[in-house]
């Protein structure tokens, strides 16, 4: 017999630019595929900043709850979104090989304001963070919805500009004339990774899945997930890390950066690790950081979330 595998998707144009092409792989292989999309709450409310609602996954949440429920087989997420920790009986079971990791500001066509005053809008604490940093004289403002509608609400206000995944745009075609690359920005763990997770239980879809894995992809999110695990655990924070496999050296680069809301304190690791060291290296380059200042930040970024 052969099962249709039921890809679970939220049903933003990224979100199901992301499932068709989970789904045309699959099919590449011989594989019956349908797709099933499903809102998200974080879709649904717009008025609140991500962290505000208190939850990591607020965007893989419903997806888990039908993908529990027998409703889907296999659900696609951008990785970055993906809370480190999966719920019980869900496990990854492909990342796909990554696209553009960087960060890009998409302005209006004039960049005076980068040497004076402007106002950016993001909905991303490590972005906002990192702005801050560069530019402490500029204003950042709060801006939530799915890629469209930050595209949408960016025309519509009087910002400056407004930071986005480069992948993200490109992925929709939705990359405008008028944007930089913010290659000073060190990016989300997983930033231009696409994840797909199955039942741990369904051998069917977690051997049709294998055959989509990129393993270099793999073990560089992997290294950078771990590295937001270990600082973080479990709350929201500016944290950025980037992995490169160096073939050349058999090496990986790596690059952490943990930084105040305000983004006047930033707390950084970078160097270059033998490939053999990939299982716990986001894990050690973390604790450097939270031995060299970063428990007390992390413990500052709690309380001001808190309020």
């Amino acid at each position: 017999m052969t099962k249709t595998i039921r890809i679970g998707t939220r049903d933003s144009e990224l979100a199901l630019w992301q499932a068709h092409t989970v789904q045309y792989q699959l099919q590449q292989l011989g594989y019956s595929t349908k797709i099933v999309a499903v809102k998200s709450t974080g879709d649904l409310i717009l008025d609140k900043p991500l962290y505000e609602l208190g939850i990591t996954g607020i965007f893989t949440k419903t997806l888990d709850v039908a993908m529990l429920k027998g409703e889907i087989d296999i659900a696609v997420h951008s990785m970055k979104d993906v809370p480190t920790a999966l719920p019980q009986g869900i496990v990854q079971a492909a990342v796909l090989e990554r696209a553009n990791v960087l960060d890009i500001l998409v302005h209006k066509g004039n960049l005076d304001f980068l040497n004076s005053e402007g106002t950016i809008a993001t909905g991303s604490l490590r972005r906002q963070a990192q702005w801050l940093n560069k530019y402490p004289q500029h204003n950042v403002v709060d801006l939530r919805g799915n890629v469209n509608t930050r595209m949408q609400k960016l025309q519509d206000n009087d910002w400056n500009g407004a930071v986005f995944a480069a992948a993200g745009l490109e992925r929709i075609n939705l990359k405008p004339e008028n944007y930089i690359d913010l290659d000073w920005m060190i990016p989300a763990p997983a930033q231009g990774a696409m994840m797909v997770v199955a039942m741990e239980n369904d051998e069917f879809a977690l051997d049709a899945l294998s055959q989509l894995n990129h393993i270099e992809t793999e073990i560089c999110t992997y290294i950078e997930r771990q590295f937001l695990r270990t600082l973080e655990g479990g709350c929201t924070a500016p944290i950025g890390a980037l992995a490169k496999y160096d073939e050349n050296n058999d090496t990986i680069d790596f690059h952490g950066v943990l930084f105040s809301i305000d983004g006047q304190q930033k707390l950084e690791i970078k160097r270059a690790f033998d490939i053999s060291e990939w299982k716990k290296l986001g894990f050690n380059c973390a604790k450097e950081i939270l031995d060299n200042g970063g428990t007390e930040l992390m413990a500052d970024i709690k309380s001001k979330l808190k309020k």
